[in-house]
Parts: C-alpha cells; structure tokens; sequence
C-alpha cells in the first residue's frame, strides 16, 4: 500500500548530520561530522555514584510516571544554575521546564508560538535541528546573514520590514552552531531593542554558554528582558552528558504552560532518572570544577585544530571560536563544495557542508563544519592533514 504522508511531513528529510553518524561506525573515519562531547569529559564516577544511591535509597521516584513540567528539585536546581552563571536571566514570574534535550524545547516553542504560514526569522546559516523543527511547524524560514560579531542588524531589520508575518527570532549567540561566532554586547542590546519594537519573540538557545575557554562572558539576551519576550533553552547535554536527553526552557509562565501541555502530547514527560540524576549532579558535584576541567578540555583540541589548519589549509578561512565545539571553514572559490565533501569522505574525514545549516538550502555555500570537540588529539591532526591534501588537489 503507498501511504500518503502529511503535507507536514511529506517534504521533511532526514538531517545530514544524523544520516552521516550511521556511516560513522567504521573506526577509521576520522569524526569532524558531529557534535559530540569529547569521551573524555563524562564524569563517569560520579554519574555511576549518583545512580547506585538513587537505587538504593528512592528507586520508586526514578521508575515511575512523573509530572509533564519535569521533576520539582530540577526545576529549581536549573534555574539556580542559569542565574549563577547569567545573573538576573530568571525574571520574576519566569517559568521553567524540563525537556529531552534543547532540542525538544526549540519544537515546543515553535509549536505554542508559529501557526502555518507565519515567518520564523534565524541566523543563516543555523543550527539543523531548529530549522526541521520550525519546518514541522511549515513556517517560512527567512535567514538573516552572519558577520563577524553576528547576526546582521541592518539585515534584521530588513527582514522584518518584509515579512508582516514574523512571529519568532531564533538565536545562538554563544559559539554559534555551525560558525563558532560569538554575537558581541551591542548587537545582543540591538536585536532585544528591535524586535521589542516589532513585537517579535526571541529564542535564544544556549547549549554551548558553559564551555566559554577563552575571550570574556557577555551577557545573555534574556538578562536584557523587561517585557516578557525572551525564551531561553539550556541543556545538560554537552557538560553532563547528550544520552540522558535532558535541557531546560525558562521563560514567561504564560508560554511555558503551553509548552507543557504541548509536551503533554508528545512523550508526557522527560526520563525522570535522567532529571534526577542532573538535579543530583548540579547539587552534590563541584560542577564549577568540572566545567574548569572541560573548559581545558576543548581548549586544547580548539587549539590544535586551528594550529594545523592554519599549516595545512592556509588557503581557506576559517573562525577562531572562543568556545563551544566547531569551526566554520570556507573553502576558496573554485573548490566545489559537494566535490570536496566527497573527497574528504574518500580520505575517511567525515565533514557536514554548510548547505546543511542554511535556511534555504539551495542557496549557495562554499563551507564546512569541522567539529574539534568528539576526535582525540591523534584524528585531530591526522584529519587536518589529510583535508590540507584533499584541498591541495582541488587548488592545483
């Protein structure tokens, strides 16, 4: 029988970057493709520690069906934690829920927020899982160009002049996913300023704002907000650990009840062993100790990679990020983009196109993502070597 899927769901494709992970199983494909946390910075010990006193002091509570907002101590733990490290974030009469990963805060929002139709505004490029989840939503997609300190005002402004319909800003100003940019202070105050005046929501997705290892904090979006137009989605996901599926959305009460009865239909609530196991983590490890730790981490792996590119792929541009996991490099002019992809493939580098992250994906792009955060030291090296051959081909 030939199925006749949604409208919804009948133009959807699968991400690149979740296609390429079931291709990455052969050891000897060097992993700049994904966005996982190094092996190296799961605290093991002390997750298996939390879980054993969890069995053996309060199993029911872990086992058993629990409210959609998520579990109580979390919500409180989350919002502590977010204010610490962004001080006045959590506004009087904020809510907070727990959700599977930021991921599923981004839907929920997009779902209580964007009918049919309405225009979703985002960096270009963006994060792949934001963009599928407002194209579930069939809104129109509208990327705003990135400059070196992000997203364009002018270019936002702009936008919101030609779309009459513009409902949501979507936003990574930390590290961005996929071009490791940092939005510096003026345009974090000009972007409130402008779609408060356009009366536009902002999302602001943070997943990376803990793994700062270089340059100096700026202030998050939502630290800014007086009118109540700001969400925020955090996630334990890259300083815990992504398999618990666990992050967090904190923002005006009225559009958090929605998303949770939005949640409600989709999985009733997040694993409660995995918030349990956050809220113990964050209550009874030294997490500032342990994000020192990752910090040195990926500072180490940024710095190789950006040392070896800057030996062996001179010829490209490439950002400098002062955290998060990935560098943005634009290849020269006459290298085919799909040509080169391929070819690192065939030099068993897997890398993600920049097409991936655009919101209009017939749009031209000249760039790769490279993650430094999942590949040891070792593949690091090894992978930059061979993508400086692989470009050396292209350019003679």
């Amino acid at each position: 029988m030939d199925l006749k899927i949604s409208q919804r769901m009948a133009a959807m494709q699968p991400s690149a970057i979740r296609e390429i992970f079931k291709n990455m199983s052969d050891p000897s494909i060097i992993p700049f493709a994904g966005g996982n946390p190094s092996q190296d910075a799961f605290p093991v010990k002390e997750l298996e520690n939390i879980a054993r006193i969890i069995f053996e002091n309060n199993p029911t509570a872990a086992l058993q069906y629990s409210v959609t907002e998520g579990y109580p101590q979390l919500r409180e733990a989350a919002k502590q934690f977010a204010d610490r490290r962004e001080p006045g974030l959590v506004k009087e009469g904020d809510g907070c829920v727990i959700t599977s990963g930021a991921q599923q805060a981004i839907q929920l929002a997009a779902q209580c927020l964007v009918d049919e139709g309405d225009t979703v505004l985002c960096e270009n490029p963006t994060f792949i899982g934001a963009l599928n989840a407002f194209r579930t939503c069939r809104a129109k997609l509208v990327g705003i160009d990135m400059e070196e300190d992000g997203i364009s005002i002018d270019g936002l402004e702009a936008a919101i002049r030609d779309e009459p319909r513009a409902k949501l800003l979507y936003l990574i100003p930390n590290f961005q996913n996929p071009t490791g940019v940092t939005m510096s202070l003026e345009k974090r105050q000009e972007v409130y300023r402008v779609c408060k005046k356009a009366g536009i929501v902002i999302l602001e997705d943070n997943p990376y704002g803990d793994l700062r290892f270089a340059g100096t904090h700026i202030p998050a979006i939502k630290t800014m907000d007086t009118e109540g137009i700001v969400c925020y989605c955090g996630t334990f996901s890259k300083i815990i650990s992504p398999g618990l599926r666990v992050g967090y959305a904190i923002g005006p009460q009225q559009l958090l009840d929605k998303m949770v009865v939005a949640k409600q239909c989709s999985d009733v609530h997040t694993t409660i062993l995995s918030q349990i196991i956050c809220c113990q983590f964050l209550q009874s490890c030294n997490i500032g100790s342990h994000l020192s730790v990752l910090k040195k981490l990926y500072r180490g792996k940024c710095g190789l990679m950006l040392q070896a590119m800057r030996q062996q792929m001179d010829r490209a541009v490439f950002t400098a990020p002062e955290g998060g996991f990935f560098v943005w490099c634009v290849l020269p002019d006459r290298v085919g983009l799909m040509d080169f992809v391929r070819a690192a493939g065939e030099a068993k580098v897997a890398v993600v196109p920049g097409t991936t992250f655009l919101p209009d994906t017939a749009a031209p792009c000249s760039a790769v993502r490279l993650n430094f955060s999942a590949p040891s030291n070792q593949q690091i090296t090894d992978g930059i070597e061979r993508l400086g051959k692989v470009l050396d081909r292209f350019l003679r």
